[in-house]
């Protein structure tokens, strides 16, 4: 248990009224509410959208003539949800423990509580309402009540009462996408199931202010980029409890991409920006080809940000013209980073790195990594568990088209784990080809001499292969993904691996899905499943380190590093010629900045060529995601529950980002 409490100490420090208002007044356009509050901003649509962005309540020095006040608040109908997002919505219940300044401040905050809680009414789908306020007794808009309010406040603090009689829930009832000009029906509408509009369904407002975004959203994906919402209308009949919804929709003209234009771009060669727009003259107008694009360039490392900006006009040919602007980020760089796992050791990395090299976009990173195995190698059990990576990454976009970069990786390390103990000296460069913005093909050059110790004694190995790798990825996040597939499948033929020759070839492939049952992206499942063989050579003609291993933060948590593979007479890990590993896991973000993840991962390695699937294992347990601006950090608690002997309890990984 002693273990156990020391990494979770490493861990956690990581982690760090008289009027009786009816509440459709205000959507309707009706008689507003009495009490005159001029904060009406935005209409009823500005206390909606509120309602999902608050803004952080900033702790500050109390207020000059500050008047205490309790609130009590009674909701009569609807459930236990509504009644929260009624308090949610009410500042006189938020801002309670902030005294407001005077008489006038507490009226003014009742008064905004009309407004702010018809909005949570209106969004929840109660369009018949209806709110009562008392300050001392009395309404906020009486004639008297700042003299109320005074007198109540000698007395101690002043009694505010809320009553909110909900009245039924209403439905949507008739629905229509009209022309703005015609007041017809528009052709090529988007259905009301996509809308969320359906007749029959609650008619909830943020349903209402949504579906006005989808609908201008659905015309610009066909090519109309004025396309607008003219006006709307919306009838609530409190006989029929119904909500009829009129959309007057004014989609424009339809246009094609015209001339692009590139500001900002000096810091790049010449034509760097334009050769990579790849948006041809007189293709249609499309929202998502443009995000397409902006994300394509943000991933150039000189480029800090891109702005995208619509004409406000068409040319004379029907085209809209596009202006770029980019802006450069710091071109040099320097950073620190560690690692810790209970079960592969520990290792801290500095790292330099240049961002826009020669002028084109290449990039440069030096990084110097020291490790520490942390327990006795198995295979060299008197090895120096230090170890250390000297290495250089260098790419050059656009080697020969915008489309094709050199890839280059050089490294000079020393590698410790419980199979074998390295001294390498590698390379692997290549060029690297984009099909699309999801597809990418790379075939590289792979060159290692290394000496390699295990329990067969010492070796020097020479390794020359030629790795073709395709990559698909269209998930929606690097670090944190939510939808989508990413996939890659490697095979690599060796001109030469150690003691095997000529001839072996590996394959190797995985598979990654994310699927977010909610809008908000709150219950997110995720999983993997990979794969790999090296047919043509026997086991030991393989160099222990082009050999498969399963077991760790990597593969399979709660296993100590490499345990799940093939082990020889003395018990000792020797690695196998095939793998197979697969992950399920449920992100469950409890707020906006934790979340709770149990997952269950199983994998093994083989002796065999191919997975033969004997003695797989199983592992099982909880993490814990800190969510930032750059990724989740995570904390995974994992426990073995096949474990054999050599197994350990439990295993605990610290990282920046998701499993995968």
């Amino acid at each position: 248990m002693r273990r156990f409490w020391q990494v979770l100490a490493l861990s956690v420090p990581l982690l760090l009224s008289a009027l009786c208002l009816p509440a459709a007044a205000q959507l309707f356009g009706g008689p507003q509410d009495q009490s005159g509050d001029s904060d009406t901003s935005g209409g009823f649509f500005g206390p909606i959208i509120n309602l999902f962005s608050p803004k952080p309540l900033a702790e500050g020095p109390p207020a000059p003539d500050a008047t205490p006040y309790t609130v009590t608040i009674n909701v009569a109908g609807g459930d236990s949800d509504l009644t929260e997002r009624i308090e949610a919505a009410s500042n006189l219940e938020r801002l309670s423990s902030r005294a407001p300044s005077g008489a006038a401040g507490l009226v003014r905050r009742a008064l905004a509580d009309r407004r702010d809680i018809n909005a949570a009414l209106y969004a929840a789908g109660y369009y018949g309402g209806i709110i009562r306020i008392r300050v001392a007794g009395v309404p906020p808009d009486a004639e008297d009540v700042f003299q109320r309010v005074e007198a109540a406040r000698a007395r101690g603090p002043v009694p505010v009462e809320v009553r909110v009689e909900t009245g039924p829930l209403f439905h949507f009832g008739r629905v229509e996408l009209l022309d703005a000009a015609t007041k017809r029906p528009l052709a090529q509408a988007p259905s009301l199931a996509r809308l969320r509009l359906e007749p029959g369904e609650p008619a909830l407002a943020t349903a209402i202010v949504r579906a006005e975004s989808a609908v201008v959203d659905h015309w610009r994906n066909l090519a109309h980029p004025f396309a607008r919402v003219a006006e709307k209308e919306v009838v609530a009949d409190h006989k029929t409890q119904k909500v009829d919804v009129t959309f007057f929709v004014a989609p424009g003209p339809v246009a094609t991409f015209g001339r692009f234009t590139v500001t900002g771009a000096d810091f790049l060669t010449p034509g760097f920006i334009e050769d990579r727009i790849e948006i041809a003259p007189g293709t249609p107008y499309s929202p998502e080809v443009l995000d397409r694009l902006r994300r394509r360039l943000l991933e150039y490392e000189a480029i800090a940000s891109v702005r995208i900006s619509e004409a406000e006009t068409l040319a004379p040919d029907g085209s809209l013209p596009i202006t770029i602007e980019v802006s450069p980020r710091l071109p040099r760089y320097v950073g620190f980073s560690a690692t810790y796992s209970s079960t592969e050791g520990s290792a801290a990395n500095a790292y330099w790195g240049h961002r826009n090299l020669f002028g084109g976009g290449e990039t440069l990173r030096l990084d110097a990594q020291v490790s520490w195995f942390g327990e006795k190698s198995e295979a060299v059990p008197d090895a120096d568990p230090f170890g250390y990576k000297l290495a250089a990454t260098f790419v050059k976009p656009g080697i020969y088209t915008a489309q094709d970069d050199l890839v280059a990786n050089a490294a000079v390390l020393r590698e410790v784990t419980n199979a074998y103990v390295r001294e390498a000296v590698t390379l692997l460069a290549g060029i690297r080809h984009r099909y699309s913005d999801d597809l990418t093909l790379q075939v590289s050059l792979d060159l290692e001499q290394s000496r390699v110790e295990d329990t067969t004694g010492t070796h020097d190995y020479g390794i020359v292969g030629v790795p073709i790798e395709v990559t698909y990825d269209n998930t929606d996040s690097k670090l944190d993904p939510s939808r989508g597939w990413r996939a890659t499948a490697t095979v690599e033929p060796f001109a030469y691996l150690g003691d095997a020759g000529a001839g072996p070839t590996l394959f190797r492939g995985s598979v990654a899905t994310y699927h977010a049952f909610d809008e908000n992206k709150r219950f997110i499942l995720a999983g993997r499943m990979a794969a790999g063989s090296i047919v043509g050579a026997g086991l030991y003609d393989v160099p222990p380190q082009r050999r498969f291993y399963v077991g760790g933060g990597g593969s399979l948590r709660g296993y100590d590093y490499q345990s799940a593979s093939p082990r020889n007479e003395e018990g000792v890990v020797i690695g196998g010629r095939s793998f197979f590993e697969a992950s399920l896991e449920a992100r469950l973000r409890v707020t906006d900045t934790i979340g709770v993840v149990p997952f269950f991962d199983m994998g093994s390695a083989f002796a065999s060529e191919w997975p033969d699937f004997d003695g797989m294992k199983y592992s099982a347990g909880i993490g814990l995601r800190y969510y930032t601006a750059i990724g989740p950090l995570r904390v995974d608690l994992a426990f073995p529950l096949n474990p054999g002997p050599e197994d350990g309890d439990f295993g605990v990984y610290v990282s920046l980002g998701q499993a995968f």
